[in-house]
């Protein structure tokens, strides 16, 4: 698949998907997303099939890499201060090899749960959590001094979680566009 430029950021086209979904698909899709711990009757009842159908239905969706896994959402809140830190990184240099090196080393660190690579201005956006905004600077501090690559970078601490979460309304992405 070819790789496309959006300002400084190569850009890969999502694939075509390659598994086609039904109506019961996309219910079973729906109910694991709400409750991963969902047992095989509560699902069955929730699609409208007897238990063991539905169960090979999710087994199918998993086999064929529609469903990564399973995890249990935190509210770190509970268990400790913390804050939550979005960051914009701009790179100096846009080669392959500033990139990859950039990325090995977001994932080796553990308080960033999470960077996407995006389009525009920005090369990505970092969500940073740490125990505190010093634990957060030391942070940033010690990618800066692994030189990997980072031109400049824009530090925006959440104030308030309006919505957060991971459950996607999969049925109104496969709509046609005249029906989302």
């Amino acid at each position: 698949m070819a790789t496309v430029m959006v300002g400084n950021t190569q850009v890969q086209p999502s694939p075509m998907p390659s598994v086609k979904l039904d109506a019961i698909d996309l219910k079973i899709l729906d109910a694991i997303q709400r409750d991963g711990r969902i047992t095989k009757l509560a699902l069955a009842e929730k699609v409208g099939l007897s238990p063991t159908p539905a169960w090979l239905r999710l087994r199918k969706l998993e086999k064929a890499g529609v469903v990564r896994g399973y995890r249990a959402a935190l509210d770190l809140r509970v268990v400790a201060p913390i804050a939550t830190v979005m960051v914009e990184v701009t790179l100096g240099s846009h080669r392959q090899a500033d990139f990859d090196r950039f990325e090995r080393a977001v994932r080796d660190v553990d308080e960033i749960v999470a960077c996407w690579a995006v389009g525009g201005g920005v090369d990505y956006l970092l969500k940073v959590v740490t125990r505190d905004i010093d634990a957060y600077q030391r942070l940033i501090d010690a990618l800066l001094e692994r030189e990997i690559g980072i031109d400049r970078y824009f530090t925006y601490i959440v104030t308030r979680t309006v919505k957060e979460g991971d459950t996607v309304p999969v049925a109104s992405l496969l709509a046609p566009a005249d029906q989302a």
